[in-house]
């Protein structure tokens, strides 16, 4: 490899780990500093692109931008609340339940999006069948397949973290609040696709309000990887 090669190589590395140093689960966002449109386009297609089970893509992404909506959110997220107020923007990861490997669904996704023909989607499907049915034990009941699908929007979430640390936006995954209140009230909305959907996680985006307190601390590599 050239030395400049290598040179760009070592500065990506280190541009990769500053990106996990500087991101913490912020506590406290400013108001007054906003995402650009172009920089929030790209933390979505970090989510839109990345990948799923069997490339299914069990999620919708809800972008809560209306304050009289974060105001009801708020009340219902008590992890959200501090959040809601001062958040450049504000999504709920939705995640599909209708994820059974005959579903109607899953069909005209390998057909339409993955363009699939039907001998190829005769096979997966079977394949599928399998993976769910035998191997996780999926199908006993409706919860076990949506956490399955849950787990799915857990990576768009994550590699939406990751680029919004890369371009210096801070984010906040979270999980506290009420799934009951928060389904009533979505649902209320119309905005789980009548019973298609039901809430997974949240994030919130934007520009810390003061620098965090205490190092990032975490466990040594040595601690959490064993070689096999």
């Amino acid at each position: 490899m050239r030395r400049d090669s290598m040179s760009k190589l070592m500065m990506k590395k280190q541009e990769i780990l500053d990106a996990f140093y500087f991101r913490h689960a912020t506590k406290e966002y400013d108001a007054n500093k906003k995402i650009s449109e172009e920089d929030f386009h790209l933390i979505l297609e970090a989510g839109r692109l990345s990948p799923s089970s069997y490339g299914l893509e069990p999620w919708k992404f809800l972008i809560v931008q209306s304050p009289e909506f974060r105001e009801r959110l708020a009340k219902i997220a008590s992890g959200a609340e501090v959040k809601l107020k001062g958040a450049s923007h504000f999504i709920i990861i939705l995640a599909r339940v209708d994820m059974r490997y005959d579903s109607e669904y899953i069909i005209n996704h390998m057909k339409t999006i993955r363009k699939m023909p039907d001998n190829m989607i005769e096979m997966v499907l079977k394949g599928f069948k399998e993976f769910q049915e035998t191997k996780w034990k999926m199908l006993d009941n409706e919860r076990t397949l949506f956490d399955w699908a849950s787990k799915q929007t857990y990576i768009a979430l994550a590699n939406m973290m990751t680029a919004a640390a890369q371009m210096g936006i801070d984010s906040t995954p979270i999980e506290g609040f009420h799934f009951d209140d928060v389904h009533a009230l979505l649902e209320s909305e119309g905005l789980l696709e009548n019973g298609t959907y039901k809430p997974s996680v949240m994030a919130a985006f934007g520009y810390r309000k003061e620098d965090p307190q205490r190092p990032k601390t975490r466990k040594t590599l040595n601690e959490i990887v064993q070689w096999i």
